[in-house]
């Protein structure tokens, strides 16, 4: 779809969006979101221009209770040959419920770059999260269908604080063994900044020079639209995002939402980088989903409203009176 060569190098390019929010964007929230909802909000993502969307996540449903319905609303998804459906999984068991639906077209695996956030978040050792990634991306293979796989925490652990560079790296040259589509860096509490973000970006292209890099970052302390920047300048061909900015994880204290589809959107458009998604449509979308979740959301561009069109001489004229 793209070509190697990173956005800082051409001063031009594609960036493709994938947006998250029906999965990573309410697995935290408390209030319980139905079912038909969540089909309504994979349905407004779609006339955006969404072409890749995680829809849910196939995990035990006593930990997530958001994600219970996960069957459900993936015998609800709309027969569209032109979005990739992603289920998210943790281990044979998800992977093999999410094929069994006949519907996903691509599994999200996890691993974690640190033990003590695994063993919460999967539990599991961060080695055996990486052992866990590798089956599943075999038997989305085995069963024709393709698997990318995240390394979540790879900025900053919420237990542990520091990861080292050198520790993502070796997760995801091992995880390249298995065959992923990508391989993304996640900031699963909004730690990065952004001359972190350009160096273990360059680092992993360079390591991994065939297998493109896709990126996640949660906005918790206001660096989220920096770091996606900074990723995409890196050579990141990918970025996930959610609508309104929702998101979250249950098991690591402080993650707050993921940087909002709508700002990304905004902030790459602007900049001549097109992402193909519809920025009218997509605050219409935030419109629904301000309502759905009884609350305003934390998107900026909702707020402050798209760039300011030109006013003609006879409006200004009416303006002074």
């Amino acid at each position: 779809m793209y070509t190697v060569q990173s956005v800082r190098n051409t001063g031009a390019g594609a960036i493709e969006m994938l947006e998250v929010s029906p999965r990573d964007g309410l697995q935290n929230e408390k209030q319980a979101i139905s079912t038909a909802d969540k089909l309504a909000l994979i349905g407004h993502a779609i006339a955006a221009g969404s072409r890749r969307i995680e829809v849910t996540s196939f995990v035990n449903p006593r930990a997530v209770p958001q994600m219970a319905d996960a069957e459900d609303v993936c015998a609800g998804l709309p027969a569209r040959d032109d979005v990739t459906f992603i289920g998210l999984v943790m281990n044979r068991r998800g992977a093999e419920r999410a094929l069994a639906t006949g519907r996903i077209d691509q599994l999200g695996a996890v691993s974690v770059a640190t033990d003590s956030f695994a063993m919460r978040n999967q539990g599991q050792t961060s080695d055996g999260s990486v052992e866990a990634a590798k089956e599943i991306i075999t038997l989305a293979r085995e069963a024709g269908k393709t698997a990318q796989a995240t390394i979540a925490a790879s900025f900053g652990c919420p237990f542990e604080g520091e990861v080292a560079d050198d520790r993502v790296i070796a997760m995801a040259t091992s995880i390249a063994e298995a065959g992923p589509v990508e391989i993304a860096l996640a900031d699963t509490i909004g730690v990065g900044n952004p001359a972190h973000v350009t160096r273990l970006v360059e680092r992993l292209r360079a390591e991994l020079p065939d297998l493109p890099v896709r990126v996640h970052f949660h906005n918790t302390r206001g660096t989220g639209l920096a770091n996606v920047w900074a990723a995409v300048q890196a050579g990141a061909r990918t970025v996930d995002a959610s609508l309104g900015g929702l998101g979250g994880c249950p098991f690591a204290p402080g993650a707050a939402g993921n940087v909002a589809t709508e700002d990304v959107t905004y902030m790459l458009e602007r900049a001549g980088i097109a992402t193909g998604l519809d920025q009218p449509k997509l605050a219409a979308a935030n419109r629904w989903l301000d309502e759905i979740m009884d609350r305003p959301l934390s998107a900026m561009v909702a707020k402050a409203g798209p760039f300011p069109a030109a006013q003609s001489d006879e409006t200004h004229e009416k303006e002074a009176v």
